[in-house]
């Protein structure tokens, strides 16, 4: 009986965003299944394109004698193992479409990311398949024959029964022919098997398993009540720096598996260090593996079929981890989880968290969401009940936050210093290079996209519309990328009159070179972009560092990432207005996230820690409560601005993103759009059209429109209406040639 079956071809053109129907042969009909990937031919020239088996059906609702057959399964895809796998997946991506804006094509291969077919590795063995009796004879054969190289080889697998093809071949020299021939006679024989890359292997470490506090085993009882009582629910652990997350993660994952289920733990790429697989690997062996972008595309197929085999209990990765293929998913653990890199920017432009609750729901898992600074999105889910509300207020080592002080860089080029270090910064460095502690230096570079400031007072130049900085352009305008409100570069300072104003920039190379000459005997790390271009670079930055074999580590927001160096008691942020002013609604608060995190680097061993916060800012809320380490404060006066605003998550948003060569069929599509939805609900917000952030990409002109609601639905149908009317132009024939892609609740301006 012919089977057929409707595939997704892997292009992501809207015309061809539908499925296709293929009889599947005979050969293939034991073996796929919905979530397979196939070779098809493919239009008049029946070019083979890779394709997403998405359902099975026994009629192809046509002539069957016009029905093209699938070529071939790609090298080394083995499918699903268990039905709902496969049904789970295409779920997940037809969810993720209608929610996000993009083709189904892209959908799937987001989905299925990691299943890019690698090269095997096989794995051969020798085995002696005669007695002992026989293989006695048959060596007195060899001998009386003169046959030297098996009666070596006879002779050692008397000893070792079986070993490995290549210990044969490479330290015995036993050449091919001779191995066929004594496996055609019946002697031995040769097994082949493939093996998986294991990128998670140490030597046996013992356990130094720490002993959870009574909040800490509170949060594990309360996850796992909800998991067991089949409540797929999502908590939010609230957690200083430095109170035990992770040992709650552990805790909780742990007790998923003993369950018979699977974990995945996400945490932001950067924070992937050897320290953190280790603890993980102490606790669950061999059973925890890691997907990440340091591994070649092998090795991310191993992972994948380890973890269709079953092999695998816990996964840890980024975001591009959650689609690893447990058919008995348990629980989801997002480390971080207030990170933008949890946003994926190209299409669709899926947001993890959210995901990770579709898919917790398609399996009936639960998730658990982590930060000492949670994002606003998922405090304020927590507020109204939608998630449950964990907290951690106290440091697992018994140590206190550190010390936080405010240096006015104002007031330091009053008194003259035009130093890149505050006079108190200074003294706390020579004071912790005498004392033999160590520091690190922070240089918050994010944001530095041409927001103009006064030196002298501090003053920043904002959109009098939107509360955000206006960017500098090359053509010295100053441009607000939300509702595209313009006007000239400014010589003096509105507020003072200082002619001290412009954009400022620092590197870390010349913060390295300052702090040689000012302290020549100290020893300065220096951890950025530049240094961790090489594999393997970034762990042995931090490894040294950790084993004191430097005083001071200077770097970007990668050093803040959740290190715990018990020998830091100073850290120093340079420059924390740099993401202040970013031209983008979540400044303050991705300031207050960067500079909470990066404090809490301090004091985290026996000694209590200062940190030094410099600022043109001193009197801005994030920073107040950054150094306050208040969270709820911030929160609350961040809200305030938030619901006047309309931003996220007092309301939703979504970002319409234009793009061509041509910059009058994008600015015209782009009226077009507007009155479109304007027309179909005047009641939503409609900000712009706008020229985006960067005007013009390797030739490609950008136009942007945002649209605000607190219902989510309508938004969803904005973007029905937009893809609707493209379709539309398409068909009559006026394709606009204008790549059109969705945004919702974006998390950086476009």
């Amino acid at each position: 009986m012919s089977r057929y079956a409707e595939i997704i071809i892997d292009i992501a053109y809207n015309k061809l965003d539908r499925p296709f129907t293929y009889r599947v042969p005979e050969r293939m009909q034991e073996v796929l299944q919905p979530g397979s990937l196939v070779m098809v031919p493919f239009g008049k020239g029946n070019v083979l394109r890779k394709g997403y088996v998405i359902t099975l059906k026994d009629d192809c609702g046509m002539d069957p004698e016009k029905v093209k057959e699938i070529a071939e399964l790609p090298v080394n895809d083995s499918g699903y193992s268990e039905d709902d796998d496969g049904a789970t997946a295409i779920a997940l991506a037809a969810w993720m479409k209608r929610r996000y804006g993009s083709t189904m094509a892209a959908a799937l291969r987001t989905v299925l990311t990691s299943r890019k077919p690698g090269k095997p590795v096989k794995t051969r063995e020798i085995e002696l398949i005669l007695s002992r009796e026989e293989a006695q004879k048959q060596l007195e054969i060899y001998i009386r024959k003169h046959q030297v190289a098996r009666e070596r080889l006879l002779r050692e697998l008397m000893e070792v029964p079986r070993q490995p093809y290549s210990l044969i071949t490479g330290k015995l020299h036993i050449t091919a022919p001779v191995i066929r021939a004594m496996s055609l006679a019946g002697v031995i024989k040769v097994t082949e098997e493939e093996s998986f890359r294991n990128p998670v292997l140490f030597d046996k470490a013992d356990e130094d398993r720490k002993e959870l506090s009574e909040a800490q085993k509170a949060i594990v009882d309360g996850v796992l009540a909800d998991f067991d009582a089949g409540k797929s629910t999502v908590s939010l652990i609230h957690g200083i720096t430095g109170s035990g997350k992770t040992e709650v993660y552990i805790s909780i994952i742990k007790g998923i598996v003993d369950r018979g289920r699977k974990a995945i733990m996400l945490i932001p790429e950067i924070a992937l260090t050897y320290q953190t697989l280790l603890r993980f690997y102490r606790y669950f062996g061999e059973r925890v593996s890691v997907m990440n972008s340091s591994l070649s595309d092998s090795e991310k197929a191993d992972q994948w079929e380890r973890a269709r085999r079953g092999e695998i209990d816990v996964i840890i990765g980024p975001r591009s981890a959650l689609f690893t293929p447990f058919a008995q998913l348990g629980v989801i653990v997002i480390d971080e989880e207030h990170e933008g890199s949890y946003k994926n920017e190209s299409m669709p432009k899926y947001h993890t968290r959210e995901v990770a609750e579709e898919l917790a729901r398609l399996k009936n898992a639960c998730v658990v969401l982590g930060s000492a600074t949670p994002s606003l999105e998922s405090y304020y889910r927590a507020q109204d009940g939608t998630y449950r509300l964990y907290t951690l207020t106290e440091r697992l080592t018994g140590g206190t936050l550190p010390t936080v002080e405010i240096a006015d860089l104002r007031q330091e080029l009053r008194n003259g210093n035009r130093s890149i270090l505050s006079e108190r910064l200074q003294q706390l460095l020579e004071d912790r290079l005498e004392r033999g502690e160590q520091s690190i230096l922070f240089l918050n570079r994010r944001g530095v996209a041409g927001f103009v400031s006064c030196r002298s007072c501090g003053s920043v130049i904002k959109c009098p519309h939107c509360d955000i900085s206006l960017s500098l352009h090359k053509n010295n305008r100053l441009v607000c990328h939300y509702c595209g409100y313009e006007q000239p570069g400014v010589k003096e300072c509105p507020e003072c009159g200082s002619p001290y104003i412009s954009g400022f920039r620092a590197g870390t190379e010349q913060i390295e070179e300052h702090l040689k000459i000012r302290y020549p005997g100290a020893r300065v790390l220096r951890l950025d972009a530049d240094t961790t271009s090489r594999k393997g670079s970034y762990d042995k930055i931090l490894s040294s560092f950790a084993n004191r074999e430097a005083d001071i580590l200077v770097g970007t927001q990668m050093i803040v990432k959740g290190h715990d160096f018990p020998g830091v008691t100073l850290v120093g942020i340079l420059l924390a207005d740099m993401s202040l002013y970013a031209g983008d609604y979540r400044a303050a608060e991705r300031t207050f996230q960067l500079l909470t995190q990066a404090a809490g680097r301090a004091g985290r061993g026996e000694v209590p820690g200062n940190v030094v916060i410099q600022t043109y800012q001193p009197e801005n809320y994030a920073v107040q409560y950054a150094s306050a380490q208040d969270y709820e404060g911030f929160y609350k006066e961040e809200m305030n601005y938030r619901s006047l605003l309309l931003y996220p998550p007092a309301a939703h948003m979504l970002c319409v993103q234009l793009q061509s060569d041509n910059e009058d069929r994008a600015e015209s599509l782009a009226g077009r759009l507007r009155e479109l939805f304007v027309r179909d609900d005047p009641e939503v917000l409609v900000i712009g059209p706008a020229k985006g952030s960067l005007t013009k990409i390797r030739d490609q002109y950008r136009y942007v429109i945002y649209i605000k609601d607190v219902n989510y639905d309508k938004l969803v149908r904005c973007k029905d209406r937009a893809e609707a009317f493209y379709a539309y132009l398409v068909k009559i024939g006026k394709d606009p040639q204008v790549q059109v892609q969705f945004d919702f609740d974006p998390v950086s301006p476009f």
